[in-house]
């Protein structure tokens, strides 16, 4: 391919544009279309159609590092092969995303290790190639976090950040108890989040044993009432996943997305 085939002139117009990035592609966009005889307006679509697609996977890929989203988690490399049951069905109608566009929510619960935060993340990466926006957060760290908020009057706008989004991702819920602050604003969160946008939350215990990690019985009833009746379940259950997270001299090559997700058990499929 001879260099002047996309000439300088071009260039400089494309750059200008903001369109530098279509001479990445562009010589071989314009052999292909002398070689199958393209019209201009086939020609022009193609390009066309490379920048928007480029734009929307680096779009996808910053919307996914403002969400804290681990770029290991995503479906494509979820190893089909670990002893992990989960419900398959459920999983692939949950992968559609149509649970956030109800504004519903997801519960995912097991024991430790066994890719809870790998299946929340996963789904998370998807929601922001479909562009939504996303916040993935530890529980613990989002609570200390509005304690703080509490002391500096920064407060409404941090509860705002978790309310704003598309989907909320928080993990490792109820895995300590919680104080009568940490309650309260749990609380608000589950409150203001109802009917207004979806959550996933993981967590090593049922929605039925959140009640006793609250300071305040009362309030914990309302939230987790309107949570539960408005969430799936998936359960997990088999051997830890995370050996299989290991660093290794060398990789395995990831599993097609059509292996990505793994048959298993049957779980509880119900909306609350």
């Amino acid at each position: 391919m001879t260099p002047e085939i996309v000439s300088q002139d071009l260039k400089t117009v494309l750059r200008r544009l903001k369109l530098g990035r279509m001479l990445d592609t562009l010589p071989e966009r314009i052999t292909l279309a002398r070689q199958q005889q393209m019209t201009h307006q086939d020609f022009l679509l193609l390009i066309l159609a490379d920048e928007a697609s480029r734009r929307d996977g680096q779009a996808a890929t910053i919307r996914a590092q403002r969400a804290r989203l681990d770029p290991a988690m995503s479906l494509e490399r979820w190893d089909a092969s670990a002893r992990v049951s989960y419900d398959k069905i459920l999983l692939n109608e949950l992968v559609a995303l149509r649970f956030i566009e109800k504004r519903a929510h997801l519960t995912i619960v097991g024991p430790v290790g066994v890719g809870k935060t790998f299946l929340a993340h996963a789904l998370g990466h998807i929601a922001c190639h479909r562009g939504f926006s996303v916040l993935a957060v530890r529980a613990d760290q989002m609570l200390k976090t509005l304690r703080h908020a509490r002391l500096d009057n920064s407060y409404e706008p941090e509860l705002r950040k978790l309310i704003a989004v598309d989907l909320l991702i928080v993990d490792d819920f109820a895995l300590d108890a919680m104080d009568s602050t940490e309650s309260r604003d749990t609380y608000e969160l589950l409150t203001e989040r109802h009917r207004s946008g979806s959550m996933i939350v993981t967590s090593n215990r049922g929605p039925d044993e959140w009640l006793a990690t609250f300071a305040d019985p009362i309030r914990a009833q309302s939230a987790i009432d309107r949570f539960t009746n408005n969430s799936y379940d998936l359960v997990m259950e088999g051997e830890s996943y995370r050996p299989r997270m290991k660093p290794r001299l060398g990789s395995a090559p990831a599993p097609s997305p059509d292996e990505a997700v793994a048959p298993g058990r049957r779980s509880r499929q119900r909306r609350r």
